[in-house]
């Protein structure tokens, strides 16, 4: 009787050791049908690919939703399949489209694992940048206050007002429908020209530290009268270092890297 009991207890635990596996290797049993694991690890590593590539961690609660959310995708699954959709011309189409899609992004995907940007490609990018954005020997920028108007004789007249001794902040306070620089006296802050719409910029350039325009300066936005409070040697603008900006100039690089990859298979197709 004890020999009996002894292999009885064996036969349980060899039964369960054999069956352990098996159950480890499937999500879940959904209507009688295994679910394997390797849908949720496929997921788990879209999800991890994506918080990758935004920055944002993955929370820890998430395990146990793309759980649920594998669970469910079999439920619905296995009722499209009752319904017979896998047989409809329809979904065929769709599941064509939804291969080449994968397998286009795939093929970008491991483009750029292949061809990242280098840091000395940022930083190269990086001085560019910083460079284009220097001004040019001699460039000048004015601190600068204007009145806007919608009429030439209502510009005229402000003209005239303003060599009897009106004063300029006061005038545009009431009379500029620039409503930006109107309530704070037509101030418009130092300025390279270049910032201002051609007809505003050209006026600028003739102006000395304490003019003001002699005629109303059109532009599309009305007429003009300008006056120049200031004027100084251009200064380069401030930037960020090179270290704070490295992933956004490299994210950008590497679209354009994607972008030019495209192009270059487009151009050796040959489309009849």
């Amino acid at each position: 009787m004890k020999k009996q009991l002894l292999a009885a207890t064996a036969a349980a635990f060899f039964v369960g050791a054999i069956a352990l596996p098996a159950v480890a290797q499937n999500v879940a049993i959904v209507n009688g049908k295994p679910v394997p694991k390797t849908r949720l690890v496929a997921l788990e590593e879209q999800v991890a690919e994506q918080a990758k590539r935004t920055g944002r961690p993955v929370p820890p609660e998430m395990a146990g939703q793309l759980r649920e959310q594998v669970v469910a995708m079999e439920i619905f699954m296995q009722e499209a399949q009752k319904q017979g959709i896998e047989g409809s011309a329809e979904f065929r189409n769709k599941m064509e489209m939804a291969r080449q899609s994968v397998m286009i992004n795939q093929l970008f995907n491991d483009y750029q694992e292949k061809n990242p940007v280098s840091d000395a490609e940022a930083k190269a990018e990086y001085d560019r940048i910083v460079g284009a954005q220097a001004p040019s020997a001699g460039a000048k920028e004015f601190k600068a206050r204007h009145i806007l108007v919608e009429k030439e004789d209502q510009a005229k007249a402000i003209i005239a007002q303003l060599k009897k001794g009106g004063k300029f902040d006061e005038i545009a306070k009431k009379q500029s429908k620039d409503p930006g620089s109107g309530a704070n006296g037509g101030d418009l802050g130092w300025a390279n020209p270049a910032g201002y719409v051609p007809e505003f910029a050209g006026a600028l350039k003739t102006l000395n530290k304490g003019q003001t325009t002699e005629a109303p300066v059109k532009s599309q936005f009305g007429y003009h009268i300008i006056r120049v409070d200031d004027i100084r040697e251009a200064k380069a603008p401030d930037v960020p270092k090179f270290e704070d900006v490295k992933p956004q100039i490299a994210q950008q690089m590497q679209q354009q890297k994607l972008v030019k990859y495209q192009e270059e298979l487009r151009a050796k197709a040959k489309i009849e």
